[in-house]
């Protein structure tokens, strides 16, 4: 934006303004129908980094995805911001596919890999550092930075769908017959193109399974 700091703000409600009208000119009855309900055909868990918008990498349009964004994309169990994000998009809207998706670059990622640090941010990254302590004997075979930094991401991802699994949200909407997927991906950067992690879970698992956890789909 080639504009003063002070005026940021009014560019975003004169650029509202511009997509709004090209929206109306494109899909006439766009609006109209997004004011009458709400049925998003996915759920997002995603990081909540600024250079990874949902909608704009995925191609889908407003009403698509319901969607829930977080530092690191963590599904953490005493969260209930993201409990609660969950159990409506399930129960409510009845959404059938869950997206947790990572993205390669990922700043608390890159922190829980360095020294403890102060702050409040600290206790979040908290949860990366133990997802790297659960895979520490295969990092630690990874003597590239770069390409250790990118699996712990890609691990991360993978164990936010075993925790998401676990949740009694999923455990009971499994137990009433709902096809539910929950799918890993993680999204470059350097690229702008998504990766499948093949890690999509339908199905409760139980703590000695540990095949999600290897990478593969269960």
């Amino acid at each position: 934006m080639n504009i003063k700091d002070a005026d940021l703000h009014r560019d975003l409600l004169h650029k509202n303004k511009e997509w709004s009208a090209r929206m109306h000119q494109d899909n006439p009855e766009l609006f109209t129908e997004l004011a009458k309900h709400q049925h998003p055909f996915f759920l997002w868990i995603g990081c909540s980094d600024s250079r990874v918008p949902p909608n704009q990498i995925t191609g889908t349009m407003p009403g698509d995805m319901f969607i829930h964004r977080n530092i690191a994309n963590m599904v953490v169990h005493t969260d209930m911001n993201l409990l609660s994000v969950v159990d409506y998009g399930v129960n409510a809207l009845g959404i059938d596919h869950i997206i947790i998706c990572g993205h390669y670059g990922c700043g608390g990622v890159k922190a829980a890999m360095g020294k403890e640090f102060g702050g409040v941010a600290a206790n979040w990254v908290r949860h990366v550092r133990d997802v790297a302590r659960l895979h520490r004997s295969e990092l630690d075979l990874i003597k590239d930075e770069q390409a250790r930094f990118d699996r712990l991401v890609e691990l991360n991802v993978i164990e936010q769908v075993y925790d998401l699994s676990r949740t009694v949200i999923l455990r009971d909407a499994w137990q009433r017959g709902r096809p539910i997927k929950v799918h890993g991906w993680v999204y470059g950067l350097h690229d702008g193109l998504i990766k499948d992690l093949g890690v999509t879970c339908d199905r409760y698992v139980h703590d000695a399974d540990t095949t999600l956890a290897t990478g593969n789909s269960i």
